[in-house]
């Protein structure tokens, strides 16, 4: 494909949905871009990415205002052979469905189900998983019970019908307060034009046809920030939710940073502390806590507590399943999810799509980059050959200790040492799976080590050294995936990861993205024992960097090693 004339059209469009785009097409940029707003990458080799039309992938474009003439005339524009008319009219039929359907309130505890077609409503509601949740029926619309708006909606997404919702929410307590002004406080601070951007395409006015969706935005964007706009855009007492007491911390930090609100109206809800107050920002982990299997969830109750008109999901990607079945029962509540990803690897973005909302916005991490709110990044692979030794008890493993042997590859800490030695001067955040490897190499480096068995106050001291400068190096588990504060980290040295999974690589890509004082790059590895299943998750992982434009470089470990022998006799 790579010999392909500039004047051929850079995709292929295939009957089965799969779109083919040619990473030497001198278009390409611009097609992957068009194409990331209405279609799924799904494997990314050298010369051509694979993208998947999806229902979900057509009506969160269609939620974000994409039509269906114009997204089939610009595949028909860009493909290199005709289409299939069965994928057209397929498309066609997904965009026709988002919004056919239709909840609005109706009397005091029932909601009704508006469709403009009666024969697909008279369609739907024989159907046996649906017509248990509808009192009545006929053909101007079906009765629902209010407490049943989220099983329903989550039934019918299932069946293909997406469901507009525009049934209103409880305002929850008032709760007036200010952004801080720029230039007060400790440091400068003002709203971004995109951070107001997608506050605003969540709040829509404050009416019906907002108040529930998901802000895609990178790792140090400032998700946080778009939350607590949405906050201050609602008024509203809040409950915001997150993946480890860290995260909640910060969070209480930011929000006392760049509001008018007191340490008295913003508490922590985790296992160390209760506190029940206007923002709440408790942990997904306290809200699934329970004493034993089969008893109930205790904290779950708190959805009910505190008087919430808002519910925030940090990280939504990451959302418990016991939690969507708390939000199925907490419809009436306004629902903002903010992440870097709406991959889900457990398959269930058809849920976050019904119990919390569309994609209401979205901005491509380049553009971010282009625009220096981001800093330039370089991805690369570094591939790391098993000694002798292990490569033998690598072949005759069964396929769980080969993850193992691959991932904890002793080879690896050369490589480590080469690149620390590389960027001798820059602050390094060296991320892996597991903690046997990771005590290794802080032995090995005499590096410290945060793990989830660092005590939280640990944690926050050394995660406040590394801020001010005094540990240029830090080495840190998974729970450094999630919600840290790290700006001025600008390497990150992923030694470790599971099974490939996109929301990880977004994630730690995300620690080193925070732009820096001189302008400079970032540079994400991920060390790779070759020729191994770690070989074959790596190319998963790389999916999600390509989607979003990172260039991804490959390279054999005794080339690092020859650079950073030469650097050192250089200096010598």
């Amino acid at each position: 494909m790579s010999n392909v004339l500039p004047t051929e059209p850079p995709l292929i469009v295939q009957a089965d949905r799969t779109v083919l785009l040619e990473t030497q097409h001198p278009d390409y940029e611009a097609a992957r871009d068009r194409l990331a707003r209405f279609a799924e990458l799904e494997k990314s080799p050298e010369y051509v990415h694979f993208y998947r039309l999806t229902p979900v992938s057509i009506w969160n474009a269609a939620a974000l205002g994409e039509q269906a003439d114009a997204v089939c005339d610009w595949l028909l524009r860009n493909s290199r052979f005709p289409i299939a008319p069965a994928l057209l009219t397929q498309l066609r039929e997904w965009f026709r469905r988002y919004g056919l359907l239709r909840l609005v309130a109706h009397d005091a505890g029932r909601l009704r189900l508006c469709c403009d077609e009666p024969a697909t409503l008279r369609t739907l509601a024989a159907h046996p998983q649906l017509e248990p949740l509808l009192q009545s029926w006929d053909d101007d619309g079906a009765l629902v019970a209010a407490e049943q708006r989220g099983e329903l909606k989550q039934v019918l997404v299932k069946l293909g019908y997406p469901v507009d919702d525009r049934a209103g929410y409880r305002t929850g307590e008032s709760l007036v307060f200010a952004l801080r002004a720029a230039g007060a406080g400790p440091r400068p601070f003002a709203l971004r034009d995109y951070q107001s951007a997608a506050a605003a395409a969540f709040h829509a006015g404050g009416s019906d046809r907002g108040g529930c969706g998901v802000v895609v935005l990178p790792c140090g964007a400032g998700k946080t920030v778009v939350g607590i706009a949405t906050m201050h855009l609602l008024q509203t007492n809040t409950l915001v939710l997150t993946t480890n007491t860290v995260a909640v911390r910060q969070w209480v930090r930011e929000i006392l940073d760049k509001t008018g609100l007191t340490e008295q109206q913003v508490g922590e809800y985790t296992g160390e502390q209760k506190q029940i107050r206007p923002v709440t920002v408790a942990t997904y982990q306290i809200l699934t806590h329970r004493k034993g299997k089969l008893d109930a969830f205790t904290h779950m109750d708190l959805f009910d507590r505190g008087g919430f008109g808002l519910i925030v999901y940090d990280e939504v990607h990451l959302l418990p399943a016991p939690v969507f079945r708390a939000t199925a029962g907490i419809q009436a509540r306004r629902r903002l999810g903010l992440t870097a990803t709406l991959v889900r690897e457990d398959g269930r973005a058809d849920e976050v799509f019904s119990l919390i909302g569309p994609k209401r916005y979205e901005l491509p991490w380049k553009q971010l980059e282009r625009q220096g709110f981001l800093a330039p990044a370089r991805c690369v692979e570094v591939r790391v050959p098993l000694a002798a030794a292990r490569a033998q008890r690598y072949a005759a493993a069964g396929a769980r200790q080969q993850i193992r042997l691959a991932a904890d590859n002793e080879q690896k800490d050369d490589v480590v040492g080469a690149l620390l030695q590389l960027h001798h001067g820059d602050r390094v955040l060296v991320i892996g799976q597991y903690i046997e490897q990771l005590q290794h190499l802080a032995t090995v480096f005499r590096l410290p080590l945060i793990t989830g068995q660092t005590p939280n106050a640990e944690r926050d001291r050394l995660y406040a050294a590394f801020r001010r400068g005094e540990l240029p190096r830090l080495i840190v588990s998974k729970v450094g995936n999630f919600a840290i504060d790290l700006p001025d980290a600008n390497v990150a040295i992923q030694v470790s990861g599971t099974f490939g999974s996109r929301q990880e690589e977004a994630q730690r890509l995300g620690r080193v993205l925070r732009p820096k004082q001189d302008g400079g790059p970032a540079s994400f590895y991920t060390l790779v024992s070759a020729d191994t299943r770690e070989q074959e998750f790596a190319k998963k992982r790389q999916l999600f960097l390509c989607e979003q434009g990172y260039a991804y470089e490959i390279v054999a470990a005794a080339a690092l090693l020859a650079l950073a022998a030469e650097r050192r006799e250089a200096r010598a």
